[in-house]
């Protein structure tokens, strides 16, 4: 049976207090950002479930995952860094860290990162900042998710890109280049079988009545137009690249 996907943005780093911290290379989290992962660990509710830990190879998700998730990494878990979920812009905020130096500030703490190879942090190629891209790389987690034997499993990525790994744009302008407050979590399972080449996710019925009450969803044709409204304000604002840069 496929699992269920417990999604997370990860907490405020420095880089979400202002618009002029997007320079900022690979941003860490800000003491509330703390806080708010603190507040994650107590508010979770889904914690006896969980068996996978999963999260971006930027320093802000693996932080997020290490304090929110600690009652698991007494478990023995690791946070598996899965590149493919990284952010979607290629701001310096929105660039990770070359893997030499994530495997020396992560040598001492529970994290694997087996998966990370050189160039993941380039931003080029399958890496690039076009929709094109981080639609396929979008496809290729959840279909990696999607194969993973874990009933439960938590992941936490970024606001952007968490727009595209569930192909929902509700309310994608409600924050800076995102619907996802900062540690918010919603769940999702897979919507078809292994023959869904697409791994299409659907918000389990829990999890959106808890976010949004008896609100109808929105119809396919409703979801699409979302999508192309989000992309062309995306690109304008520059967080993403046209298709035709990559």
């Amino acid at each position: 049976m496929p699992p269920t996907i417990h999604l997370i943005r990860h907490a405020q780093g420095y880089h979400n207090l202002s618009t002029s911290n997007h320079d900022m290379p690979d941003p860490s989290l800000t003491p509330l950002g703390v806080d708010q992962c603190r507040n994650l660990a107590v508010n979770f509710p889904h914690h006896s479930k969980i068996s996978l830990l999963v999260a971006s190879p930027i320093r802000r998700t693996l932080y997020t995952a290490l304090h929110a998730f600690p009652s698991e990494l007494e478990k023995g878990m690791k946070v598996i860094a899965l590149p493919e979920i990284q952010e979607t812009s290629d701001l310096p905020c929105d660039t990770g860290s070359d893997v030499d130096i994530l495997r020396d500030e992560f040598k001492d703490k529970p994290v694997d990162l087996g998966l990370v190879g050189k160039g993941w942090d380039s931003k080029k190629g399958r890496w690039a900042a076009t929709s094109a891209a981080i639609e396929k790389r979008a496809r290729e987690a959840r279909v990696w998710l999607r194969g993973r034997e874990e009933e439960d499993i938590v992941v936490v990525t970024h606001g952007g890109f968490l727009h595209f790994l569930t192909e929902d744009w509700t309310d994608s302008r409600r924050f800076e280049g995102t619907g996802w407050a900062n540690c918010e979590y919603r769940s999702y399972t897979f919507s078809d079988g292994p023959s869904d080449s697409n791994a299409s996710m659907t918000e389990t019925a829990e999890s959106r009545s808890r976010r949004r009450g008896t609100e109808k969803p929105l119809t396919k044709t409703e979801r699409v137009q979302l999508r192309e409204t989000a992309m062309k304000t995306w690109e304008n604002a520059g967080y993403q690249q046209p298709a035709s840069q990559l």
